[in-house]
């Protein structure tokens, strides 16, 4: 038998990121804690950026899984500290937005999404979210977007 927080785990780790729908909340290691304290379910995420503008959407977003689970008793709590890392970002993630064609976050080379080629340009430090920079291929001439590496 699944432990009540086991379920709201993978409740709680199945609900898409609203800025990136290919990945979920358990792709980007946000679910940091599912805990039962004094008989109350306690959820804590763990936002990408301190001031992400999709915390509260996701927040919103795993209150509703939870409830639709059986869990409305659930709450959900925002935890800073540790401050979040694309360490913690799954492999399933990963490959997820390359497949998508966003180069995931690596300590080493960028290599383009659509081609593989190895010779990019960082056009701008600022892609279309926060945690995301502008990339193009200088092989095939694609713009990219690179998550970025924290």
């Amino acid at each position: 038998m699944v432990s009540r927080a086991a379920e709201a785990r993978r409740l709680a780790e199945a609900v898409p990121d609203p800025e990136i729908p290919v990945l979920t909340a358990g792709d980007l290691g946000i679910v940091r804690e599912v805990a039962e304290d004094g008989g109350r379910l306690v959820v804590r995420l763990t936002p990408t950026y301190s001031g992400c503008p999709a915390s509260d959407a996701i927040r919103r977003d795993v209150e509703a899984a939870l409830a639709g689970g059986g869990f409305a008793d659930a709450v959900v709590e925002t935890c800073l500290a540790p401050a979040w890392t694309t360490d913690w970002m799954s492999e399933e993630g990963r490959a997820k937005l390359l497949a998508y064609g966003i180069a995931p976050p690596t300590r080493g080379a960028v290599s383009c999404p659509h081609c593989g080629g190895a010779a990019v340009e960082e056009l701008s430090r600022f892609g279309s979210t926060p945690c995301k920079a502008l990339w193009r291929c200088l092989g095939c001439r694609e713009p990219f977007e690179r998550f970025k590496c924290l």
